[in-house]
């Protein structure tokens, strides 16, 4: 079964306890710890309290789907594997870096994803990537090549339609093309094709112009059973603002996939 879950940064005025709470309220299955350096750190690979961080995870009810490290640094990354696989978080999702369509710079965004790969290896964990607007890997073709690249059974894709449409392609025909490979799915509207993905409310399911029913039943056709986790991002969000764009977004989610017999 699909497992719904949250990016914690939409809770990043908050503490994680007070975050997963309100994830929970919404409905969903799991979570996705926020551990973006600078931006929300509520999982600080270098203090942290694994019984503390569980606690709270039982206390709700919820399971661990994933981090979002986002920056690629080789220390930090094993720093984040390490910590990972002590807790039971199986899934890191990193940024390719580079630079769009600039000559050497995919090949450079391939070559730091495989070694990287072979560190995630040598802990059991498994890193995924995604395209990004402006990065090296920004659309289907790119997110292609880094498939081809890369065939480690612990390196998958992370799949955001939201970067996909403001690329200029229909995203459920893109997750088409890359669904093989899917490990990890990032979610959430866009009004408009950017260059921004818009305001934190606008980025709610349901409040903007992707065909999120599509997408969805494309990995429920092609019998997708990862985590999707809804990742909004922007200027800080009141407890109300936030806990209404998560539990807004699981209703819109939940009913595609009850419609789709999927939940």
């Amino acid at each position: 079964m699909i497992q719904l879950g949250v990016n914690s940064v939409l809770f990043k005025a908050f503490s994680f306890a007070d975050a997963a709470k309100a994830i929970a309220l919404a409905g969903y299955d799991g979570v996705e710890i926020s551990a973006i350096k600078g931006m929300c750190e509520h999982l600080d690979f270098d203090n942290y309290d694994k019984n503390a961080l569980q606690a709270v995870m039982d206390e709700n009810n919820l399971k661990w789907l994933s981090t979002e490290v986002a920056a690629f640094e080789r220390d930090r990354l094993e720093k984040a594997f390490e910590v990972c696989a002590d807790i039971g978080i199986p899934i890191i999702n990193i940024g390719p870096g580079g630079k769009a369509d600039e000559p050497g710079s995919l090949e450079e965004s391939l070559e730091m994803l495989k070694d990287r790969t072979t560190l995630a290896e040598s802990y059991g964990v498994n890193l995924c990537v995604k395209a990004h607007v402006g990065n090296a890997i920004y659309n289907t073709p790119t997110t292609q090549k880094a498939m081809a690249a890369i065939s480690s059974a612990n390196f998958g894709i992370d799949m955001d339609p939201s970067h996909i449409w403001r690329a200029g392609e229909n995203p459920a025909d893109a997750l088409k093309g890359v669904i093989s490979r899917v490990k990890h799915i990032h979610i959430r509207d866009c009004k408009g094709q950017g260059p921004t993905p818009g305001e934190p409310n606008l980025q709610a399911c349901g409040r903007g112009d992707i065909d999120l029913n599509a997408y969805f039943k494309v990995m429920v056709d092609n019998k997708y059973a990862g985590p999707v986790c809804l990742e909004v991002i922007g200027p800080d969000q009141d407890l109300q603002q936030a806990s209404v764009i998560a539990a807004e977004s699981y209703g819109y989610m939940n009913a595609i996939l009850k419609s789709l017999g999927a939940r």
